[in-house]
């Protein structure tokens, strides 16, 4: 039995019809290819290029994920969330960074649809930093 599918055309437009935000993003799931070793070789370039797309408006989110199983160690995995104009742009993006260039991490790439959520932010004008609520 074939199970029903549907086209991704009309998921954004289901989206957009039901005042969802529909905000289509690329996400990239980077994995360590040989351990943590060669990742944290390349930690310091990784996350220069990582800010620098933060600071050209490119980068939506980024971070690592904690260990699977094990929320007390890290094991080299991350994910990036780019503003991209299409999933080849967004593959270069990730073709660049210097993690993957080194082959310290493999990547994968895929287009996300933004729908729900909320986002929040605190600032006070003394003592300190935003916070992001």
């Amino acid at each position: 039995m074939t199970q029903p599918q549907m086209a991704w055309k009309d998921l954004v437009e289901y989206s957009e019809t039901h005042e969802l935000l529909a905000k289509q993003l690329y996400v990239v799931f980077s994995t360590p290819t040989n351990g943590l070793g060669p990742v944290l070789e390349n930690l310091d370039p990784h996350v220069a290029y990582q800010t620098k797309m933060e600071l050209e408006g490119v980068m939506f989110a980024a971070g690592p994920f904690a260990g699977d199983g094990d929320l007390a160690q890290w094991h080299g995995e991350g994910m990036f969330v780019y503003r991209a104009e299409s999933f080849e742009a967004a593959t270069k993006l990730a073709e660049a960074d210097p993690m993957h260039i080194a082959g310290a991490r493999s990547f994968k790439v895929r287009l996300w649809l933004l729908n729900e959520g909320t986002y929040s932010v605190q600032l006070f004008y003394s003592g300190g930093k935003p916070k992001i609520v």
